[in-house]
């Protein structure tokens, strides 16, 4: 096991020894570094492997992570051999890449990879995302999927997954990330998540704001791509929730069966608009000649995990974890929080990443907030904590730093009061450091 250990270990200092533009401070001079040349030379050179199997292609800025998992958990319920490939991962590697929820194996991960590194060492400047992609690609065709679900790393249309003529597009909710990149209105934003739309192969689009859902139906006019509509096409209506999952109705024009009933254990609103997307992708591919039934639907629905997402870790205070990096993304947190949880005051422990919409965020998460630790992750492009709480003061809302994030995360606990709420959010990677925490605080409780 120890030996094992060393070369996964070793397996992954080689990936990462590779250029990742994920860690880089400034990403203002990187989209003349995108482009998919390297990328098909690689895949040439293993024998294009994705082309063995179809993929259902997900694009977004926010919910494609459980559009995806929805997806991916519905058509393993049909009876289908899924893969699943994600990014990026909450505690190990592993997380990213997944047949039929079961992540791939450390022993496989080092086999791939040294099988890989004669034809890594042939094309210049790969990237560690393009060489994590190309992973994902052999890995499931050495399993023999049916099937795999490919969730877009960033933006769509330059990103390494990119290379593949996929079963279904799908696009979930478009809002302002990464805009150094992927540009700086929700039509350039929308352009470059459509850059996944492929002549002829169908499309489902989430709803969108009028820019980015024109910018996306035109794209898929030019391009002669069947076209979905989520919250036209195919509608949904909110039932029932609360702390354990919520009901939902999904309907749709080319459905005769009528209204048919959904339970997802997500939380939050947003994650209804997310299964109503993926229940119209798996249409999609039900017009491609899949069999998936709708009791498949809904026993993957049903059966769905997805961590780090309005994540609740106890009750009694409650504590939760969210991943929301961005103004729309923590509205939708703070909408969430008020339902489950209303009038509730909390302790907000928080760190972001420095290219973010920091203010965006604080101007949705403060109000409701007694307290706001600030701390950061060990990730390179993590905002200092001090700078975090100079922003927070000038809200009014009582500030501090607290650095390593184990020690801010127990502060926070320490601060809560039983008709309050502690919230981690701000950062995927402060999220997986507070989810690791909590994990050896219970292992000592």
């Amino acid at each position: 096991m120890a030996d094992l250990d060393t070369d996964y270990q070793k397996t992954l200092d080689y990936l990462y020894s590779f250029v990742d533009y994920s860690l880089t401070r400034n990403l203002r001079n990187l989209p003349e570094k995108f482009n998919l040349e390297r990328m098909r030379a690689l895949m040439q050179r293993l024998g294009n492997p994705q082309d063995q199997y179809p993929v259902i292609h997900v694009a977004g800025t926010k919910g494609k992570g459980s559009t995806s998992a929805l997806i991916a958990s519905a058509l393993q319920a049909a009876g289908y051999r899924v893969g699943f490939y994600t990014s990026p991962h909450l505690i190990d590697f592993t997380e990213r890449i997944q047949v039929n929820r079961r992540e791939i194996a450390k022993e496989s991960l080092v086999e791939i990879v040294e099988q890989l590194k004669q034809h890594i060492a042939a094309i210049p400047e790969l990237t560690t995302f393009e060489l994590t992609t190309a992973i994902a690609f052999e890995y499931f065709a050495m399993q023999q999927v049916d099937l795999a679900v490919m969730e877009v790393g960033l933006g769509g249309r330059l990103d390494a997954t990119n290379i593949v003529t996929p079963l279904v597009s799908v696009i979930t909710s478009i809002s302002y990330d990464h805009t150094a990149v992927l540009g700086n209105t929700l039509a350039a934003i929308a352009g470059e998540k459509g850059g996944i739309i492929k002549p002829g192969r169908p499309v489902v689009i989430a709803p969108q704001t009028d820019e980015a859902r024109q910018t996306l139906i035109h794209i898929a006019q030019e391009r002669n791509s069947p076209l979905t509509r989520v919250g036209m096409d195919v509608t949904y209506s909110a039932g029932e929730h609360h702390l354990h999952g919520q009901t939902f109705w999904v309907s749709a024009d080319l459905n005769d069966s009528g209204d048919l009933e959904l339970k997802i254990p997500l939380l939050g609103l947003h994650q209804v608009e997310n299964a109503a997307t993926a229940y119209a992708a798996l249409l999609a591919a039900r017009r491609e000649g899949y069999s998936i039934a709708d009791e498949a639907i809904q026993q993957g629905f049903a059966s769905v995990e997805w961590i780090g997402r309005f994540e609740i870790l106890q009750e009694v205070p409650p504590v939760i974890l969210d991943s929301a990096h961005n103004r729309d993304s923590a509205k939708r947190l703070m909408e969430t929080l008020r339902t489950y949880f209303p009038g509730r005051r909390m302790v907000l422990l928080m760190g972001v990443s420095e290219d973010k919409d920091i203010n965006g965020m604080l101007d949705e998460l403060l109000p409701d907030a007694d307290l706001l630790i600030a701390t950061q992750s060990i990730h390179p492009r993590a905002l200092e904590a001090g700078k975090l709480v100079e922003m927070a003061m000038s809200y009014g809302v009582p500030a501090r730093a607290i650095v390593p994030l184990e020690e801010a995360f127990r502060a926070g606990l320490e601060q809560a009061q039983p008709d309050g709420v502690v919230l981690v959010t701000g950062s995927l990677f402060v999220v997986a450091a507070a989810k690791l925490a909590w994990q050896e605080l219970q292992e000592k409780s």
